[in-house]
């Protein structure tokens, strides 16, 4: 072993844990979660429509105050905090690879093993969801300093107008840049801190070495996961009953294939 190397897993004991994986394996852990949701479907379901309803809420709500233009930042932000939505998931996938039971209650409260280094995370994702929000307010006002649109007014003039498409294109960027940085973040933090008590930090460091490490298969990964998530979003939200659970159950095998065990 080099002394660069060395000094690498001296700094990041998990590093030297992850694994290289092919551009099979996403469709492998999609798979295998498919196979997790069909044996807790009576469970993983109803915990998805708790999800749903609170997407109508938000939807709703900034409706209601006709803040129309923070409507798609909201949903698209969906995205960003998904991973912590995701926990009770990936516990009902942890249970079904230990041989235990999995009951409603058990991923409902998922978060309570590790109280301080899950909500800690979770709330390092809202942070990005807000920021994400702000910033898309921030656009919205740069480009359309002198007035409140309707809804019909935001989609007209974001795609039959010029300055819409600029607003776009400058949304779009910038999204995708907070995007990346959350999937770096949260690719497999949640999951490794549930399946082997990792503290937030090295749980962090360990997805972005696992993503940066496999950046075709996790580049796949990735654009499954927006694929399949969005076509739960332009379902009305309807679809996220299945494709957020389908998601949730494939990232903790995910988590699984790219770091291994401790004992090994």
């Amino acid at each position: 072993m080099s002394i660069e190397t060395t000094r690498r897993t001296e700094l990041f004991p998990f590093a030297a844990r992850i694994n290289r994986v092919s551009t099979v394996e996403p469709w492998r852990w999609l798979a295998a979660g498919w196979s997790d949701l069909r044996r807790t479907r009576l469970i993983s379901v109803p915990y998805s429509l708790l999800f749903v309803a609170a997407g109508y809420a938000v939807t709703f709500g900034l409706y209601h105050i006709e803040a129309y233009h923070l409507i798609w930042p909201a949903l698209t932000g969906f995205f960003l905090a998904a991973p912590a939505f995701a926990v009770g998931y990936y516990e009902a996938s942890r249970r079904l690879e230990a041989g235990e039971r999995v009951g409603f209650t058990d991923i409902l409260t998922a978060w309570r093993r590790y109280p301080s280094r899950i909500f800690g995370t979770g709330l390092a994702l809202c942070f990005f969801l807000i920021l994400w929000i702000r910033t898309a307010a921030l656009i919205y006002a740069l480009n359309y300093p002198y007035e409140m649109l309707t809804v019909q007014g935001v989609l007209n003039q974001t795609f039959f107008s010029l300055d819409g498409l600029m607003f776009l294109a400058a949304g779009t960027v910038i999204g995708a840049g907070f995007a990346v940085a959350a999937f770096l973040f949260a690719a497999i933090s949640l999951p490794m801190i549930l399946g082997e008590r990792a503290d937030f930090l090295p749980a962090v460091i360990t997805s972005a070495i696992a993503v940066t490490r496999n950046p075709r298969a996790m580049a796949l990964w990735a654009v499954i996961i927006v694929v399949i998530t969005g076509f739960g979003m332009v379902t009305a939200l309807i679809g996220l009953i299945v494709t957020m659970p389908l998601i949730g159950h494939a990232s903790w095998h995910a988590y699984r294939a790219l770091v291994r065990p401790a004992d090994d």
